[in-house]
């Protein structure tokens, strides 16, 4: 008898699938919108219902038990239910006047909208799913279980943490009925020690998507990267910090949001009037300002937790552990001295954490702790490249199975642009070595020629360094392990020109620690370039292009790589090229 556990996040944007074996095993996990190429996948269902009889045929053999467990509670807050009776959560109800504006820095339609939303993923949840175990596994016993949204939080940072005991902090946008919660985490247990309640609460996730949107991006779209990249060409600004600081006040965990909307005063600020004269400058000023706020805000509700818990080790998970530029900064601006930071802290990472809470109700035994793996996903099999390799008739593909990674350092030292498809996919929203776009990290003109010839983005959007681990404290100041692209760092002074391409406007880069054993060939690939250039790490953006996911199958990794400036293709063992390259190439 084998019995598994299904984790899916049910939130309407960024939904996952995740199945834990009877050992506790992940061994699988995904969002949906790799499967469906639809960035964040709004709306849609995580147990998308053609692709489960694949997943479950190769990730469950010998299925005769499931539990399903999910990551909201079937229960909803009152609130919501009030409004929902009134008819406010229907498409006919969503724009209703006459209402008071709730104490949120979103207006009530925006926060209408995510609530209806999400009921609608909640009523559906499994639906899919037990249609399938219906029609393939008829005998198979199923079993439900629904979890407080922020414990699926908590669940998947501290059970895929190297620690045996942890603070964690899940700092989010919104809960079941708050925005934060904090944990006690001990002998593989989590102790709720505080939870944020009412639509008082303050909300640093909603908080930052209103910044966004100030910035003029769209945080629907998931845009809050923009933010971050873009504050690093402002400086601060003590009139939008004043009122920013004014959205809510503090008092140890509580967090609660002011009477008014702050944010009327910031608009009829003369500074921000002059936007339309001066519209990228009062923008930069508007983001390096918001992001001071958000780390001197959350910088004390870690301090405090630190106080209350006594624990070194901190685990931090929700939307707002995103934020890698704050996150390089929590060893020095608080007590705590070990941080860990999920491969997936919002809610794509929640399937796990719903699967992980699961397994331990079943199985409550202590298991060892050890760091979790991000290379979850799916993989891309030979046999298409073999068809490829026999219906192309354009492209050049060499199979190197002894030497992919020698070659491969080769071209990148000389300038290419190199997308690198290995094994498993990453499990959350960063390229980690399996399906990244890499490049030469000594030159300052990478960055435009990335930007526009590949991924066609914005200038001021950086590149992240993935550094050998022997060597990443003499490339970045107060260095420590980021084994999940989760941390930015200051590179040292005497080392930014020799790796302009990774190095930020303020001379930091978003590191990625690579170590042998963490990914083999990606680490034997650096290995190869730094023989080759002594510089022990690699340029490493996701492969796709502005607006889409991480690429999933070949078809998908051949539509990138035809349609942008990228010159080769290395899928597993093969190196493909590009039709006259050599003299196509845009120059560096």
């Amino acid at each position: 008898m084998s019995k598994y556990y299904i984790g899916l996040s049910v939130t309407y944007h960024d939904s996952a699938l995740a199945i834990i074996d009877d050992s506790g095993e992940v061994v699988f996990a995904e969002a949906t919108e790799r499967y469906l190429q639809n960035k964040r996948a709004l709306n849609c269902e995580p147990d998308q219902l053609f692709r489960l009889p694949e997943l479950l045929a190769q990730y469950c053999p010998g299925l005769t038990q499931l539990v399903i467990a999910s990551n909201w509670r079937k229960k909803r807050p009152l609130y919501e239910t009030l409004i929902s009776g009134l008819g406010l959560l229907s498409a006919q109800g969503l724009l209703k006047k006459g209402f008071k504006k709730l104490c949120s820095p979103l207006q009530n339609y925006q926060l209408h909208h995510m609530m209806a939303c999400q009921r609608s993923s909640i009523d559906t949840t499994g639906l899919n799913l037990l249609r399938i175990i219906g029609e393939y596994y008829p005998h198979v016993t199923v079993e439900f279980a629904d979890y407080d949204h922020h414990l699926t939080h908590a669940a998947m940072a501290c059970y895929s943490s190297p620690f045996e005991e942890a603070a964690c902090a899940v700092i989010d946008s919104w809960g079941e009925n708050g925005a934060l919660a904090f944990y006690r985490y001990s002998n593989r247990k989590l102790e709720l020690i505080h939870a944020t309640h009412g639509m008082a609460t303050a909300s640093l996730g909603l908080y930052y998507m209103k910044i966004t949107e100030l910035c003029g991006f769209d945080w629907l779209k998931g845009e809050e990267w923009k933010v971050m990249g873009l504050a690093s060409y402002g400086k601060l600004n003590p009139a939008f910090y004043d009122v920013l600081a004014a959205t809510l006040t503090i008092d140890g965990f509580e967090c609660r949001h002011v009477s008014e909307n702050p944010f009327e005063k910031l608009a009829k600020l003369d500074d921000f009037k002059h936007r339309q004269d001066d519209p990228i400058s009062v923008a930069a000023d508007l983001a390096y300002t918001g992001q001071q706020f958000f780390c001197d805000t959350v910088s004390r509700l870690l301090t405090y937790l630190h106080a209350v818990t006594g624990s070194d080790n901190l685990a931090l998970a929700g939307g707002c552990a995103l934020n890698s530029s704050y996150n390089g900064q929590i060893n020095t601006r608080t007590p705590f001295t070990q941080v860990h930071i999920p491969s997936a802290p919002a809610d794509d990472g929640c399937a796990v954490g719903a699967a992980y809470l699961a397994f331990h109700h079943a199985q409550p035994q202590p298991k060892p702790a050890k760091l979790l793996s991000p290379y979850l996903g799916s993989e891309i099999e030979d046999e298409t490249i073999q068809r490829l390799i026999r219906y192309n008739g354009a492209l050049t593909v060499q199979h190197l199975p002894n030497s992919i990674c020698q070659a491969t350092a080769v071209l990148l030292a000389q300038g290419k642009l190199v997308a690198w498809v290995q094994g498993r996919a990453e499990f959350g929203p960063r390229s980690l070595g399996n399906r990244s776009i890499l490049a030469d990290a000594r030159h300052a003109s990478m960055q435009d020629h990335i930007n526009l010839n590949v991924k066609f983005r914005e200038k001021f959007r950086p590149f992240a360094p993935s550094v050998l681990h022997e060597h990443a404290a003499e490339y970045f100041d107060n260095y420590q392990e980021s084994p999940y692209m989760d941390k930015t760092l200051h590179i040292r002074e005497t080392q930014q020109a020799r790796v302009a391409a990774v190095c930020h406007v303020d001379g930091t880069g978003r590191l990625q620690t690579v170590k042998r054993d963490w990914n083999p060939r990606y680490y034997e690939l650096i290995e190869q370039y730094y023989y080759l250039t002594s510089v022990p790490m690699l340029l490493n953006t996701s492969f796709n292009v502005m607006g889409k996911p991480l690429i999933h199958t070949l078809e998908d990794a051949l539509a990138v790589f035809l349609t942008t400036g990228l010159d080769v293709l290395v899928l597993n063992d093969y190196l493909i090229t590009k039709p006259y390259y050599e003299t196509t190439r845009p120059p560096v």
